[in-house]
C-alpha cells in the first residue's frame, strides 16, 4: 500500500502530466478535472457507475475537510465532478491546485484500498500513456484474480461486513432519533450520523467490489452486496 505522501506525489505528477499535455491541445477544463473525468471513465470500468461515485463522494468529503473552498463542489448521480472548474478560476492561485491535489490523492488512495495497489497502478499507468498519446481513457475491467474455491471461502467475510454495515446504519439511525430529541444538540448529532453512515457507504462499496473480484465478470451482481448500495 502506498503510504499517503507517494498517493499525494501521484496525484500531482498525473495533474502536471495532464497540464502538460493541454500545451499541444486546445482544452478550456483545468488539468484537475481532466484527470478527474479520466479516473472515471478508467477507475469506474471495475466498480461500476454506483461504485465510482460512493468513492468519489468519499474521497470529496475528505478533500473538503482540508480545502474549505471546495465547499461548493459536488459529485453528481453518475460520478461526474461539478463546480471544481469555477473554484479554479474563481481563486486563481496555488491554492486551488493543491485542492485539486487533494481531491486526487484521497480519490487514488481509496482505490488503492479497495482495488489493490498492482491494480489500480496498472488502471493508472494504462491512463499516463492514453495522456501521452493525446488519446481518450478506454474502459479496462480488473483481471480476475480469485478461483471458484476463493469466492466461496471468502462468502464468510462478505456475511460478517454485512451485519457490521447493517450495524452502522442502525446506530446511525438512532442517533438521528436523539437529535430529534435534543434540540440543542441536534448539529452535532446530525453530523456524526451522517459520517457513520457515510463509513457505512464506503464500507458497501469495499464488500461490493471484492465480491465482484472473486466471480468472472461476466456474472450478475451480487445482490447480497448490491442491497445496500441503494
Amino acid at each position: 500500500m502506498l503510504p499517503p505522501g507517494k498517493t499525494r506525489e501521484l496525484a500531482r505528477s498525473l495533474i502536471t502530466s495532464e497540464a502538460d499535455a493541454a500545451t499541444t491541445a486546445l482544452h478550456s477544463e483545468p488539468a484537475t478535472v481532466r484527470v478527474y473525468e479520466r479516473l472515471r471513465r478508467q477507475l469506474g470500468a471495475p466498480v461500476g457507475v454506483e461504485g465510482f461515485q460512493a468513492l468519489a463522494s468519499r474521497a470529496l468529503a475528505l478533500a473538503k475537510a482540508e480545502s474549505p473552498w471546495l465547499s461548493s463542489v459536488e459529485v453528481t448521480a453518475n460520478g461526474d465532478l461539478r463546480g471544481l472548474d469555477k473554484v479554479e478560476s474563481r481563486r486563481g492561485t496555488g491554492e486551488d491546485r493543491e485542492s485539486g491535489i487533494n481531491l486526487i490523492a484521497h480519490l487514488l488512495g481509496l482505490f488503492l484500498t479497495f482495488l489493490g495497489e498492482a491494480t489500480t497502478l496498472r488502471l493508472i499507468e494504462d491512463l499516463r500513456l492514453q495522456v501521452d498519446a493525446g488519446t481518450e481513457p478506454v474502459n479496462t475491467g480488473v483481471d480476475k484474480t480469485a478461483s471458484a474455491a476463493d469466492s466461496r471461502a471468502m462468502a464468510p467475510i462478505f456475511e460478517d461486513l454485512l451485519r457490521e454495515i447493517d450495524r452502522l446504519r442502525s446506530v446511525s439511525a438512532h442517533i438521528e432519533i436523539l437529535a430529534d430529541k435534543h434540540p440543542g444538540m441536534e448539529d452535532g448529532l446530525v453530523s456524526v450520523a451522517g459520517n457513520i453512515r457515510s463509513i457505512a457507504t464506503v464500507l458497501d462499496v469495499f464488500t461490493l467490489i471484492r465480491s465482484k473480484a472473486g466471480g468472472s465478470q461476466e456474472d450478475g451482481p451480487n445482490p447480497e452486496a448490491n442491497r445496500y448500495m441503494n
